[in-house]
């Protein structure tokens, strides 16, 4: 097999392509990608009246509980969330974000969102939605 034919090498390919873009369009709002990650994650839970602790935004991010950690630090000392000691596990701090990152988020998402739209552009979104989503979870 030619390596221009391997499906991991393609991908590898495709995925540096996008997280150059994400880059990009993140840099001018002073954000990593693991950095909108998790405040986009944290945005959104806290908008569904959740206040998760750092295990449970690890695990709707997929990211890996200390390295999250560490982010959530940086994205404190921006001023764009905050850890809140839990009244009901004192061991735990549940994340609330901001009004300057509840600000930051939605403006990183578009920006994301617009990354997304040209990068997928040459496939039918449903199809790279399904094609994505066995890869992400193939025992759903």
């Amino acid at each position: 097999m030619r390596p221009e034919e391997s499906p991991g090498l393609l991908l590898w390919h495709a995925t540096l392509r996008w997280q150059r873009g994400i880059a990009v369009a993140l840099t001018p709002l002073g954000l990593t990608h693991v950095q909108f990650v998790l405040l986009a994650c944290a945005w959104w839970l806290n908008s569904q009246g959740e206040h998760p602790n750092q295990l449970a935004l690890a695990r709707q991010a997929g990211t890996d509980v200390k390295m999250t950690s560490q982010v959530l630090r940086t994205l404190e000392q921006k001023g764009l969330v905050e850890r809140e000691v839990d009244p009901t596990d004192t061991r735990a701090k549940r994340l609330r974000v901001t009004s300057l990152g509840a600000d930051l988020a939605p403006r990183a998402i578009a920006a994301v969102e617009r990354v997304d739209a040209q990068f997928f552009e040459p496939v039918p979104l449903d199809d790279a939605i399904a094609l994505l989503g066995r890869l992400a979870h193939p025992d759903a």
